[in-house]
């Protein structure tokens, strides 16, 4: 006679470092077969883009970096870029490479804490360990040029709250160098690790279409194999003078659709941005960061949409102006809120342990996804 089983229950989080955040996932079991997983948010209502609005447009840059605090250069970037081109008003060519340089070098530190945690919720421990120490190199980096370690409010409407500090350009050359060796390692550790690949090659599937329809973007929307990236698609700021591939989840890659290949278009974009970094830097011009930053910011009546990526997809802010000093509406498009979309839908008969490896593989920042 066959054994009866019955469903559980099972909360995970919202306080629970495999949710990443406060997460909370309702999820039912059959033994250790994961038949539903229901992601519920709320637990880090910012009311961003209410707040937006009682404020002047100088002074919402703080609070861009608090949307998705792991890559905070990044989403100053995206909005600076959205008000100035409702200001019709461009950036020196210096200040335009030294944001790109910041912004590089942050997608590098987001993705170093995506692989260290996800390494962490796979139960390896020394690329955490490994991936925390370059971090803390960036993060030195940021300290010198902005005076923050996390939350930086360093780009202004117009240009930069500061220039490059003297050395500072020596100090990331010597960075490069030290890190693009450590990287080999952890490929050597970590990447090629066939208890690694077991774990995660054919885990949570997303196919194309279905990558489409759910609107994920950045390197999960890459990883299903659509070749799309904002930076060459969509141009803004001097990335279309600048040399980079977009790396795409595939035959080339050697994985598509699931967790694993989400993790090699991650891995693959930190040579990236390390080639785009070192690009930047050579041959700075001269120039005013601060030749267009104006204390009181008035676009004309209007209104603009701009994307722009950051280490976890597209970020979109839709800025509409009354003429005044502060936006009469604002709107964000989260990508962290767009790609767990798909959670739900990629969660259903698999292993506990499994709903752990695609959860980390979605790389979400709560703050984001409650914008």
């Amino acid at each position: 006679m066959p054994f009866k089983t019955e469903e559980m229950l099972l909360n995970v989080g919202p306080q629970h470092p495999s949710t990443h955040g406060v997460l909370h996932l309702e999820v039912t079991t059959d033994g250790e077969l994961v038949t539903n997983a229901e992601p519920t948010i709320g637990y880090l209502h910012r009311c961003f883009e209410k707040y937006a609005e009682t404020l002047t447009y100088q002074q919402i840059i703080p609070y861009t970096d608090r949307l998705d605090y792991l890559s905070s250069m990044n989403n100053n970037f995206g909005f600076v870029v959205a008000v100035e081109k409702l200001m019709g008003i461009s950036v020196c060519e210096r200040a335009e490479r030294i944001r790109v340089i910041m912004a590089e070098l942050n997608r590098i530190a987001s993705h170093l804490m995506f692989i260290g945690s996800f390494s962490n919720d796979l139960g390896a421990m020394t690329p955490f360990l490994w991936c925390f120490r370059d971090r803390e190199e960036i993060l030195k980096i940021f300290e010198e040029v902005s005076g923050a370690r996390l939350l930086y409010n360093y780009y202004r409407i117009g240009g930069l709250a500061a220039d490059l500090t003297p050395g500072i350009e020596d100090r990331i050359h010597s960075f490069l160098n030290q890190f693009e060796a450590h990287m080999l390692e952890l490929d050597d550790l970590f990447t090629r690790n066939a208890i690694v690949i077991a774990r995660l090659k054919g885990v949570g599937m997303i196919p194309r279409e279905t990558a489409i329809a759910y609107g994920l973007s950045g390197p999960m929307l890459r990883a299903s194999g659509v070749d799309w990236d904002c930076r060459r698609d969509e141009p803004y700021s001097i990335y279309p003078s600048l040399r980079f591939e977009v790396p795409v989840g595939g035959e080339k890659l050697g994985a598509l659709g699931d967790c694993y290949a989400r993790y090699l278009v991650r891995r693959a974009e930190i040579d990236q941005s390390v080639s785009l970094v070192r690009q930047c830097l050579t041959d700075i011009p001269p120039g005013d960061v601060k030749e267009q930053v104006k204390r009181n910011v008035r676009p004309p009546v209007g209104e603009v949409y701009v994307r722009t990526e950051n280490p976890r997809g597209e970020i979109g802010f839709y800025l509409r102006s009354d003429g005044s000093t502060k936006p009469s509406r604002v709107k964000v498009r989260a990508p962290s809120f767009c790609n767990m979309s798909v959670f739900n839908r990629i969660s259903k008969d698999i292993l506990v342990a499994d709903m752990i490896a695609i959860l980390g593989s979605v790389d979400i920042v709560l703050g984001e996804i409650d914008r």
